[in-house]
């Protein structure tokens, strides 16, 4: 049996960095809504309560019953789940002089406590909340402060004997994120050393065990799975092929906003993988569906609407067809309805099916972060280029062009960001020391040289594309003659799971080579923007 660790979601930000730390613990976890604990589940061996927005005194905190795991599990609360923890148990909560926010230094820590076993004195850690705890409950004891905040960190033994002997911990700070230096020891000796995590968490293990649960669910049953030339949908049918073989039938919609060449080259690449692909050119009706739509969501509605009519009708002539199975990460879903009941964006690959299309839903893929695909896409062999590939939207080029969209424009969009992509590919760096450890602990593929390590752009950034401004136009000056073009944005972001993101910090001669190229060879641009915004608040697609 899979063990697994529970993460209550109250809302936080930072909920799916505690995952992705779970995770690198080689430990499976699930991020569930605050209210959704899974009742008698033996596969449960801890619980983490997480942040929130909320103050527990606002009429509209999210509220839990504890007493579902306090004393059942060991429960470890952080932040609001702290705070939440000692009102409910006679504690107080209370709002702080000055809010709480950024580095702090443990002044005091009982590091005899298994939750800070290895702790060096004075850790720093990150605060970030305008409550700060003045009480903690009977029986519980202070196990770490800092100089501004007395119950830093807080333990109870036996919080609740009439249902179990678990002890519960509780931090008001967090250890997910990596301003807290020795964050990742504390998630450490709470899921290994206190919940007894057997660390059997693996992209080995994943492949091994839903394979088998991909032929107890589908048994003989013919599925057909929608292609989108990325890395997910592609992981996804490696997967699936390996557990039932022929009866996987794929199909690839080109909807005419994919990237230059990208429909030729991807069929290409799935036969070499072996897989029964069926090509589709619709671009036509995508384009005419499209006219005069400016409005981002509801492009992406558009798009998931006619992806699911021409999917619908290729989809019809596979006889016997039972399931339709997608390339659905984590993320995906995590965007497409947050916590609060607020959509962020649509994605088109979540929501469910429609109910003419008769099908039930695989998602082999659905818990899995993006690193985390990679790496179960190398252990099933599949190549470098295809494992390595940049996420890239299921709506393709049209939420790159803010307004509405023509074949023209998308011209325009497929031309620049063309060379954009080269020349991220094309552009070498050599790295050392500490740089070098970094890239090669994120798993980015690299060739040894003289001691150092070769790597190019491309592979050391998260995501990138170009955005066409469409509905702006600059001057310009070509061979002593007025323009009056448009300008593209160029985007690119370093990030772990798409949460949350960085933009990345290029070189100047690479920027200006390719600015120069853009602007010389695509005919109506004459102007190169760079986005330097970061994930949050902006997020990394414009629309």
């Amino acid at each position: 049996m899979q063990q697994k660790i529970i993460i209550l979601d109250f809302g936080s930000q930072t909920t799916q960095l505690i995952g992705r730390r779970v995770r690198e613990l080689d430990t499976f976890c699930e991020i569930l809504p605050y209210n959704k604990f899974p009742k008698d589940d033996p596969s449960v061996i801890g619980v983490i309560l997480s942040g929130s927005p909320f103050s527990v005194h606002d009429p509209e905190a999210f509220k839990v019953d504890l007493s579902q795991f306090v004393g059942r599990l060991p429960v470890l609360g952080i932040c609001y789940g702290a705070q939440y923890i000692a009102y409910a148990n006679g504690g107080r909560v209370e709002k702080a002089d000055t809010r709480e926010y950024g580095r702090a230094h443990l002044e005091t820590v009982d590091t005899a406590n298994p939750l800070f076993r290895g702790f060096e004195p004075h850790s720093q850690v990150w605060m970030s909340h305008g409550d700060t705890i003045t009480a903690i409950p009977e029986g519980y004891a202070c196990i770490a402060s800092t100089a501004s905040v007395r119950y830093a960190a807080y333990y109870a033994p036996h919080p609740a004997p009439q249902a179990g002997d678990c002890p519960l911990w509780a931090v008001q700070f967090h250890p997910e994120v990596f301003h807290t230096v020795q964050g990742t020891r504390l998630l450490r000796n709470f899921v290994v050393g206190i919940c007894g995590s057997r660390q059997d968490w693996s992209a080995a293990s994943f492949v091994d065990t839903t394979v088998a649960d991909l032929k107890r669910q589908l048994g003989g049953d013919r599925v057909i799975l929608g292609l989108s030339g990325g890395v997910d949908s592609s992981v996804a049918a490696v997967l699936l092929n390996r557990a039932i073989g022929s009866n996987l039938t794929c199909i690839f919609v080109d909807h005419g906003m994919l990237r230059k060449n990208e429909f030729a080259d991807v069929m290409h690449d799935y036969e070499c993988l072996g897989l029964n692909v069926i090509g589709v050119d619709a671009g036509a009706k995508f384009f005419a569906d499209l006219a005069g739509v400016t409005d981002p969501e509801q492009k992406r509605k558009i798009i998931g609407r006619d992806f699911v009519e021409v999917f619908n009708a290729e989809a019809k002539k596979i006889a016997g067809a039972r399931w339709l199975a997608q390339g659905t990460i984590y993320p995906d879903r995590i965007e497409s309805l947050n916590i609060t009941g607020k959509v962020i964006k649509s994605h088109h690959n979540v929501g469910g099916l429609p109910k003419e299309m008769n099908l039930k839903l695989c998602e082999p893929l659905k818990w899995l972060f993006k690193d985390e695909v990679r790496r179960v896409g190398r252990q099933l062999g599949m190549p470098e280029h295809l494992i390595a590939r940049h996420p890239f939207p299921g709506p393709g080029l049209a939420v790159r062009i803010l307004g509405d969209i023509t074949p023209e424009r998308v011209r325009i969009l497929q031309d620049a960001d063309d060379i954009f992509i080269r020349g991220l590919r094309d552009y070498k760096q050599r790295l050392s020391g500490e740089e070098a450890r970094r890239v090669l602990a994120a798993g980015v593929p690299a060739r040894m040289a003289d001691g150092e390590i070769e790597v190019s752009l491309y592979d050391q950034i998260w995501q990138a594309g170009t955005v066409l401004l469409s509905t702006v136009r600059s001057v310009g000056v070509m061979g002593d003659e007025r323009t009056y073009e448009h300008p593209v944005a160029l985007r690119a972001v370093t990030s772990t799971d798409a949460m949350t993101a960085d933009w990345a910090h290029l070189p100047y001669d690479f920027m200006a080579k390719v600015s120069n190229e853009i602007i010389n060879k695509v005919k109506g641009v004459n102007r190169v923007c760079y986005d330097i915004s970061s994930k949050p608040p902006s997020t990394i697609e414009w629309e």
